[in-house]
């Protein structure tokens, strides 16, 4: 086992020192204290429907070759029952266990026992021991930034089983993708349950602990900021990026493997599908350091939400696209293929080109250049939990100045690239793009409300100079 370089406990930050940018300790973080109707209405929907709605889709793709109206349409004519459909759905198997068991072990070994070095010889790669943002108790969490490392060794070693060791069939993922299913939702209820367990009774930082009154919001929702165990093993930096993210790529090169063993080649809509999601996984792990500076892990809690939602929804509706290509191998024309790829390629530059201006802004405090100019800002002031002012900037130049959101705009225009490449001849695979609009939309909303609430006349100010949330001129 490899030696881990010491750190001692998270650092408890003294508020007076802490930076205008940090946004600790500002008394309206994270989520709700209170659980109002619609909140808990949503959340009873979400706990009841998003597990029958990933099933819906991978059964629809097994058994009705991908139609989202067949089953309905059955059902509804009599032609087939629920039962029927239950009947012809593959249970959980032994094998299945095996290998979900053995996936998520060899990521924990490799998060937990693997110190970083891909930062010692990948210039402006930011990996090993970083400090994440100070939470709201004023707790600065170290963590271990490998995910790179963990990604690279996990596809070198399917590579080298595919074309060397041939332990396995590299279509193994597809074969098992059903009873697989079942063993990421055992996972994603365990570890969601254990996490609001834990934070009733033995939590990580009890002051960074919220509790509404509503089991169901906080079992969904999260008690603990940051759970852990150890001083290491972080819930949320674990499950957000592993396993799902790292088992995104290998879940699509399986489905490749499954269309050239079908079909005898591999499409180039598979191919299209496989590099634009490939670019943007090591994207994420590339800059998994600023990762720990975003919502996902300065202000969501760890609950069902990001436990099961990471185990299960991710893995599976993450990628529909693929699973599609394997039942329907669509053969792009080159205009078509041509359009989807810089299509795709343009909604990356423009995700990552503005997640950059805005990282470069903070750490300079506006001393740099923004598309060959000094960046443009308006300075607001609030207050936090201990009474004392802060001042802050709000970059109204480069991206951040076509819209509030300029970021999500380009991640719509990529998850909108992979849906095209699968062609038009069924809705499935437009679920995701579909499912990304509402999801970038709410948090639009989410952090427009939170920093109105925490800016208030600046963020009117700020509102009237960038009019606009996502499409310049229009939303």
């Amino acid at each position: 086992m490899a030696m881990r370089a010491p750190a001692g406990s998270p650092k408890q930050r003294d508020p007076k020192k802490i930076p205008n940018g940090d946004n600790a300790a500002q008394g309206k973080w994270g989520r709700a204290w209170e659980v109002d109707w619609f909140s808990l209405a949503s959340v009873m929907f979400l706990l009841m429907f998003a597990p029958l709605i990933v099933y819906y889709f991978v059964m629809s793709c097994d058994q009705y070759g991908c139609s989202l109206t067949a089953p309905v349409v059955e059902v509804v004519t009599g032609k087939s029952s629920l039962s029927d459909i239950w009947a012809h759905t593959p249970g959980v198997t032994a094998r299945a266990a095996q290998i979900y068991v053995g996936w998520v072990t060899f990521q924990v070994a490799l998060y937990m026992m693997i110190p970083d070095f891909c930062h010692k010889f990948l210039p402006g790669y930011v990996g090993g021991i970083q400090e994440g943002a100070v939470t709201p108790a004023g707790t600065v969490n170290k963590y271990e930034i490998n995910g790179l490392q963990a990604w690279l060794i996990t596809h070198l070693l399917w590579f080298a089983n595919a074309h060397l060791f041939h332990w396995f069939s590299p279509t193994i993922i597809f074969d098992n993708w059903i009873p697989l299913l079942w063993c990421a939702n055992i996972l994603g209820y365990t570890v969601s349950t254990f996490a609001l367990v834990k934070g009733y009774l033995f939590p990580t930082s009890a002051k960074d602990c919220k509790f509404t009154g509503n089991f169901f919001y906080n079992y969904m929702m999260g008690v603990e900021f940051n759970p852990r165990v150890g001083k290491w093993f972080d819930f949320k930096l674990f499950f957000n990026g592993r396993p799902g993210i790292v088992a995104w790529t290998l879940i699509n090169l399986s489905f490749a493997a499954k269309q050239q063993e079908l079909f005898g080649s591999v499409t180039n809509a598979m191919i299209l599908v496989n590099v634009l999601q490939a670019v943007y996984v090591v994207d994420f792990f590339w800059n998994e350091t600023w990762y720990l500076k975003t919502i996902d892990i300065c202000h969501d809690h760890f609950g069902w939400y990001l436990g099961w939602g990471d185990c299960v929804w991710l893995p599976y509706l993450y990628t529909l696209q693929g699973l599609y290509l394997v039942y329907h191998p669509v053969q792009l024309s080159a205009p078509h293929a041509l359009a989807v790829l810089l299509l795709g390629l343009a909604g990356y530059y423009i995700f990552r080109e503005a997640n950059h201006q805005k990282d470069l802004f903070r750490k300079t405090d506006g001393n740099c250049q923004i598309w060959g100019r000094k960046p443009k800002y308006i300075e607001c002031s609030y207050t936090s939990a201990d009474g004392r002012r802060h001042r802050s900037k709000l970059m109204v130049s480069g991206f951040w100045g076509l819209a509030r959101h300029f970021n999500y705009t380009g991640d719509l225009l990529g998850s909108l690239a992979y849906c095209l490449a699968c062609g038009f001849s069924h809705l499935l695979p437009y679920f995701y793009v579909v499912y990304m609009s509402i999801l970038l939309i709410h948090r639009c909303l989410r952090d427009e409300d939170r920093c109105s609430r925490k800016y208030g006349r600046d963020w009117e100010r700020y509102t009237a100079t960038v009019p606009r949330r996502l499409l310049p001129g229009l939303f």
